[in-house]
This record gives C-alpha cells, sequence and structure tokens, in this order.
C-alpha cells in the first residue's frame, strides 16, 4: 500500500554556535521546564500561594530531575554504557544533552528536591504538587519533542499517514522499513490532553491534598503503559512486559491508592504568605465549611467574632464605614467565598 503521507525526522539535532554545540534534546528540556513554572506559578498565586514559590522551588527540583532521570537511564540500561561490548564507553553515561533520562528517576529525584525546598520555606508539599501537576504533564509532553530530533521512541512499522521516517540502521529499525508508529507524538498528544483534563478536574472537585497529583500520576502512567507498548526498541522485559510497562502498573495502582486514601484528609496546607492585613499568617486558604453559606453582607464587629456577627439580635456594632471603602475593622466577602480581613 503505497504512503500517502508521513512525517520526516529531522536531518539533525544539534547545530553549533561557533565552539558551542546547541542540542534540540536539551532545548526542548529547557523549554519544558519554563512552561511547567510558568504554569504552576500561575496556579499557586490564583491559590494564594506566595508569589515567586514555584520559581524558588525549581531551582531544587530541576538538578534533582536531570539527576534522578539520567540515574534511572544509566541502571535500567547500563549494558549501553558498560561492559566489553557496550557500544558507548563509561564516561558517556555523563553526558546528559546525548539523550536518556528515565521519567520515573526525574520525578522522583526531582520531588524530593522540592520536598526538601518545602520543609525550608514551610511551605506545603501537596499543595505544590497539586498547582504543578498539570505544568508538569505539559513540560512531559514539549521534552518527547527532544525525542523526535534524536530519532528516539517509535514504535513499529506502518503504513499509515502519520508514520514516522526513520534512518535505516537505528535501534528497533526493521531492513526495508522507512515508516514507524510515532510513539513520541503519541504521548506528547496525551501529555497535552492529561493537562487539560487536570485543570477541568481540579477546578470542578476543587482536589487538595495532593490527590490532584495522584491523578495525573495515573493518567500518565495509563497512557505509557499503552505507548511503552508499542515501542521496538530493546528493552528488558518481565513475563513479557516491557520494563517500563511494569513499572507504570506499580506507580497507576499506588497513585489510585493514595487518591483514595486521602479522601478524607482535612487541615491546613501552608502556602508560605507571611501575615498581612490581606490573609492569614499561614498562608492557607480560608475556605467557608461547605456546609455553612456565606453571606456577603454580614457584619462583624471589632471583637471579629463571627459567631456573635451570624446570630440574629447581636449588639455587635460596626465602628467603621461600609464595606468595599478600604477602612480597616471589617471582613469582605470575595467572589469566590472566601474572608480576608482587610
Amino acid at each position: 500500500m503505497p504512503l500517502l503521507a508521513s512525517i520526516p525526522s529531522p536531518s539533525q539535532g544539534v547545530w553549533n554556535l561557533g565552539p558551542i554545540p546547541i542540542r534540540a534534546y536539551a532545548l526542548c528540556i529547557v523549554l519544558g521546564v519554563i512552561v511547567a513554572v510558568w504554569i504552576g506559578e500561575r496556579r499557586w498565586r490564583a491559590r494564594g500561594g506566595a508569589p515567586g514559590a514555584i520559581t524558588d522551588l525549581a531551582v531544587w527540583a530541576v538538578p534533582f530531575g536531570l539527576v534522578g532521570g539520567r540515574l534511572y537511564h544509566v541502571i535500567t540500561d547500563w549494558q549501553i554504557y558498560f561492559g566489553s561490548e557496550a557500544p558507548k564507553r563509561p564516561i558517556d553515561a555523563l553526558f546528559i544533552w546525548e539523550g536518556g533520562l528515565g521519567v520515573w528517576g526525574a520525578i522522583a529525584l526531582g520531588g524530593l528536591g522540592v520536598w526538601i525546598a518545602c520543609r525550608r520555606r514551610g511551605i506545603s508539599f501537596s499543595a505544590v504538587a497539586d498547582a504543578a501537576a498539570p505544568g508538569i504533564a505539559v513540560a512531559q509532553g514539549i521534552g518527547r519533542l527532544g525525542n523526535y530530533f534524536n530519532q528516539e521512541l517509535f514504535g513499529g512499522p506502518t503504513d499509515l499517514p502519520w508514520g514516522l521516517e526513520i534512518d535505516p540502521g537505528r535501534p528497533g529499525t526493521v531492513p526495508g522499513v522507512a515508516t514507524y508508529h510515532p510513539a513520541f507524538l503519541y504521548e506528547l498528544l496525551w501529555d497535552l490532553a492529561l493537562a487539560g483534563v487536570l485543570v477541568l478536574v481540579g477546578r470542578r472537585f476543587a482536589l487538595r491534598y495532593g490527590r490532584l497529583f495522584a491523578l495525573y500520576v495515573a493518567g500518565y502512567t495509563l497512557g505509557r503503559f499503552w505507548i511503552e507498548g508499542l515501542r521496538v526498541d530493546p528493552a528488558h522485559e518481565i513475563l513479557g512486559l516491557r520494563l517500563n510497562q511494569w513499572t507504570s502498573v506499580v506507580i497507576f495502582v499506588a497513585a489510585i491508592a493514595y487518591f483514595w486514601l486521602a479522601r478524607h484528609r482535612s487541615g491546613e496546607e501552608p502556602l508560605g504568605v507571611t501575615e498581612t492585613a490581606d490573609g492569614p499568617a499561614d498562608g492557607s486558604a480560608v475556605d467557608p465549611p461547605a456546609d455553612i453559606p456565606v453571606d456577603p453582607s454580614a457584619e462583624v464587629g471589632d471583637s471579629g467574632d463571627q459567631n456573635a456577627a451570624g446570630t440574629a439580635g447581636s449588639d455587635a456594632q460596626p465602628d467603621s464605614p461600609e464595606p468595599g471603602d478600604g477602612a480597616g475593622g471589617r471582613v469582605s466577602t470575595t467572589a469566590d467565598g472566601e474572608a480576608g480581613k482587610r
């Protein structure tokens, strides 16, 4: 069957700027990090978190994540770098710009870096994870473009119109076959769709305590299991499944278990906001109880006793101008139902 179309692979993935090599793989990683921080920062501030916190945490997450991702790759594919028949030298294991990052190691060690930074700043790790989840998914999708430039992460032969052209002789290619399933593209689209779903679900159900991040993990591993099954490059297998598929299964089950077990969690999630006239000292959002409606017209006396203010016939009277004039001593209710002293 003649091909109607195909996706050509880039002729090169490295450009030399004088003596400095500019690698597409590294650029995609950097771009993904920038986008993830930007999305996470916007979501964090929208939740009431301290401005700049996500950017500061990224300083910890990025180096930890790169080391973790590289370690996972080298450990699971050690035969590439070590042994008498290894195609690469042991020193090449340090050349991260040439490709080879394991997402599991990157998330695990990157998460450790963020946890350490959150502890140092007194910020809730679970709140950060929920805010960052959609951005991480987008960053992973952008990072897959690096695999495209490196002509890696492709599936079996196909004559579909979107078949990916791969140079002959690469690991996993079949003699006489020119096009393969673009597994990198499937994962890219899956990641972007997952990010959109996370945003919508987060808005609809207001998930907290790391439950939105658990959904991200479950959603990613679900897609990764399917996409990993399409790949034809050499990999360790156990009972007919690739190692990354087994990893996906284990992490998927763990994520679903956490999502279920954390459904009744309660308490504050400090957001790192210092005490000001506009919010609580611990930076946590002030949400009214779900079963008690907030009356925007309710008045609170100088004592701030909301129970007294809500009692019929209360003698507490305000001694300040009407709400909205910027005067102190009053509690104003925002559009989303949060009360903050002004």
